[in-house]
């Protein structure tokens, strides 16, 4: 390192630790956000870091990033992408390949997935011309069963798609033999579910592929920015494709025939010799991160454990300290999982003396900040009423999350003195009601 570029990242460690004036916690008066980044020093210089490099699209830091967070979560290839929404796009995508000829999707398959969620899990089943399949969610623990995957099932059934409810494993280890047995495809949306296990395995490393996303709000980020992953490589290949434009080339951007072929292809109807850089096998996208993003990722990547361990006891602390409170259902771990979790859910009872809303405005006036269980019930929004579906079952328990759940924060920003007024203000406002 040059003594000048040295001298540049020791001011910038100074300039954060300069920045960080932190008056103390003051019950009602400072925020206490649901969610958010946990960024040090470490991580701006990181990001200066890379800045000085001027290496402005993907480059080094990105394929870095790409091998340590595959290692990380026991799959083979990890394809970074600007954003969660994208790394779900890319994942269905793949399944619609010409590549995979017979056992390809096409417009009018079936893809099931949950009621309760959030969009991006079931947008790219519509955006891909496939029909979402929904299926109700069990209260407590959020997530749907593999019994009520299993009903689903139909003869245009071709995929499963599902999200791990705030951290907290759906029955991965049953879902995925069902997907086994029934020739579906399965992903995983694991962008909130990090680090946690099911069985004893990572979630992550049921489905053929899987996703995460590194928003601020995630358990590492990027700012933005998103991941797919897979043990197969034949599905890597795919998502690499239609995440770089859809071109067939695999060499980076910036390197030349480092396959030794470059001008040996004849794809297509495209006379023979034609630069493989331009050969485009899929109908793709740009969705590529940039190596800044990487390199703050990286950062990011290397306190994973401890942003793990810190919502794990920040989640258990809620839940002891409200465990008995009256008239609100708390939370519940899937059983044989162990969640990374990302919100603490708290569904009102519908006959309490007091409303959902009553009690979010209580929180919000003394600076608790809460968020909505996601969408509530998808197929009750405008984006989704006129488009094809299919619902099996009733949807009773996704209504119930949309007019009594809300969830209040586990990160690892928030300080045992912040969890224990969030507890006491529940208990204060529940106390006065009942």
């Amino acid at each position: 390192m040059s003594e000048h570029k040295a001298l540049i990242l020791d001011e910038t460690r100074k300039y954060h630790l300069d920045t960080q004036n932190d008056g103390g916690f003051v019950p009602g008066v400072s925020e206490i956000w649901p969610s958010g980044a946990v960024l040090d020093e470490d991580d701006r210089v990181a990001l200066v870091e890379a800045a000085l490099t001027m290496r402005i699209a993907a480059g080094h830091s990105s394929r870095k990033f790409e091998s340590a967070f595959a290692r990380k979560l026991k799959r083979r290839k990890a394809h970074l992408t600007n954003s969660g929404s994208s790394a779900n796009l890319l994942a269905m995508g793949a399944f619609t390949s010409h590549l995979l000829e017979d056992r390809r999707l096409v417009p009018g398959d079936e893809v099931i997935t949950v009621a309760a969620g959030f969009p991006t899990t079931v947008n790219p089943i519509l955006q891909n011309g496939l029909i979402p399949v929904f299926v109700d969610v069990e209260l407590g623990t959020y997530n749907t069963t593999a019994k009520r995957v299993e009903e689903a099932i139909g003869p245009r059934t071709r995929a499963i798609m599902i999200a791990h409810a705030l951290g907290n494993p759906f029955e991965a280890t049953e879902i995925a033999q069902l997907a086994e047995d029934h020739g579906l495809f399965f992903i995983e949306d694991n962008c909130d579910g990090v680090g946690s296990t099911y069985d004893g395995k990572l979630t992550g490393t049921f489905g053929d592929i899987t996703t995460v996303s590194f928003y601020p709000a995630h358990h590492l980020t990027m700012g933005e920015g998103g991941c797919v992953l897979t043990a197969n490589l034949a599905l890597a290949r795919i998502v690499e494709s239609l995440r770089d434009w859809g071109r067939d080339c695999w060499c980076e951007p910036g390197e030349s025939n480092k396959c030794l072929k470059r001008f040996d292809y004849q794809m297509g109807t495209l006379p023979e010799g034609y630069d493989h850089k331009y050969i485009f096998s899929h109908v793709g996208y740009n969705l590529k991160a940039t190596d800044l993003q990487a390199a703050l990722g990286l950062s990011q990547l290397a306190k994973l454990d401890s942003f793990v361990d810190a919502r794990k006891r920040n989640w258990r602390r809620l839940r002891e300290g409200l465990d008995g409170l009256p008239h609100l259902m708390l939370p519940e771990a899937t059983p044989r999982s162990d969640p990374s979790w990302f919100g603490f859910a708290l569904t009102v009872d519908p006959d309490a003396p007091f409303s959902r809303a009553e009690l979010v405005e209580y929180l919000e006036d003394r600076k608790i900040g809460t968020r909505r269980l996601f969408a509530g019930n998808l197929t009750r929004h405008p984006a989704y009423i006129n488009q094809p579906h299919r619902v099996v079952g009733d949807l009773v328990n996704s209504d119930i999350i949309t007019m009594q759940t809300f969830w209040i924060g586990v990160y690892p920003g928030l300080t045992d003195e912040m969890i224990d007024y969030v507890v006491s203000t529940i208990q204060e406002f529940v106390g006065a009601r009942t």
